[in-house]
């Protein structure tokens, strides 16, 4: 299957993460929302992203390999690629941007966002058409 994610990511501790070719980027303590897709294989894309041990090729795959970070929630939906860009837009009506972050190939501003709070997400993800998917990352690792 095809689609879009949203990965739910908690950052327990302010830290600062070298996140390859972006650089040195620094992350509040707080809640995170990312959005990726993959066309081919998202659930095998999504399980990825819950492991710990992992080739770094995303700028999310810095982020998540820093024991600060844990996905909390996944939210997903079968679509094309464009969806991807589409629900980064109205995540950063509401979220703020972390400039350049998972979105060098294409023109978004980012496609991770920091949250005040993860309430607003209950609302937005089913107007997004997305399935709430909670995987428990100890089990798919």
């Amino acid at each position: 299957m095809k689609g879009v994610y949203v990965l739910v990511i908690s950052v327990n501790n302010s830290v600062k993460v070298n996140a390859g070719a972006l650089g040195s980027v620094f992350f509040q303590k707080g809640l995170y929302a990312y959005v990726g897709s993959a066309q081919n294989n998202l659930e095998k894309r999504i399980k990825r992203h819950l492991r710990k041990a992992k080739r770094k090729f995303w700028h999310v795959d810095y982020l998540l390999d820093n024991d600060a970070a844990e996905v909390v929630k996944v939210f997903y939906k079968q679509a094309d690629q464009s969806e991807e860009c589409r629900i980064a837009e109205k995540l950063g009506e509401k979220g703020m941007p972390v400039k350049n972050f998972g979105c060098s190939d294409c023109s978004c501003l980012s496609h991770l966002f920091k949250l005040d709070d993860y309430r607003f997400l209950r609302n937005f993800m089913p107007e997004m058409d997305c399935n709430l998917r909670l995987l428990s990352p100890s089990q798919n690792r």
